[in-house]
């Protein structure tokens, strides 16, 4: 029961070959198919009909119903070139992914390093900002220094002032008093 391009046997986009009695389901092409492109599946008309018959329907209900079955399965199985063409399209489709994917790691790589060269341009612009302000500060405290400084000799000049005065006036009442007595 092969399918061959010549004659009468030459199958059509969506056709059904009846064969001996079996209705072979062949592709949706417009070329004739033979042995090794045909992928048929094997649907017993005959058998079916009989049965049918045999099972009370009538004759016409029976090949009406074998009708609607071949193209039932016409419209719904999917052949081995549809897997094929699925199979290649996931395969494409996995080539695209695994290039996509490729890409988005290389970008991601570059971001993170652009990341880490202006996290390292950051931490050098805060570390002088923190140096400049570790200089005001010494430079703060080093003027706070001088000016206590000079504080405490004012204060030490007018210290000695009030005990020298306070020693003198001391002298004086100590003299007074020796006089006196």
């Amino acid at each position: 029961m092969a399918l061959s391009p010549s004659g009468s046997d030459c199958l059509f986009a969506g056709a059904a070959a009846l064969v001996g009695g079996s209705i072979f389901l062949v592709p949706h092409r417009s070329d004739c198919y033979d042995r090794s492109m045909a992928e048929a599946i094997a649907f017993d008309t005959h058998r079916f009909v009989k049965r049918l018959t045999e099972s009370g329907f009538t004759e016409k209900q029976a090949e009406t119903l074998a009708e609607e079955h071949v193209a039932l399965l016409n419209a719904n199985l999917a052949t081995k070139a549809d897997v094929a063409a699925v199979k290649a399209d996931v395969d494409a489709l996995r080539q695209e992914t695994k290039a996509a994917i490729e890409t988005l790691r290389q970008e991601t790589r570059a971001d993170i390093e652009t990341l880490r060269q202006e996290t390292r341009a950051d931490i050098a612009r805060v570390e002088a900002g923190i140096e400049a302000l570790r200089q005001e500060t010494r430079a703060g405290i080093e003027a706070v220094r001088h000016e206590t400084s000079a504080a405490i000799s004012a204060v030490k000049a007018d210290l000695v002032k009030w005990l020298f005065g306070a020693l003198i006036a001391q002298g004086g009442l100590i003299v007074a008093l020796v006089k006196l007595l």
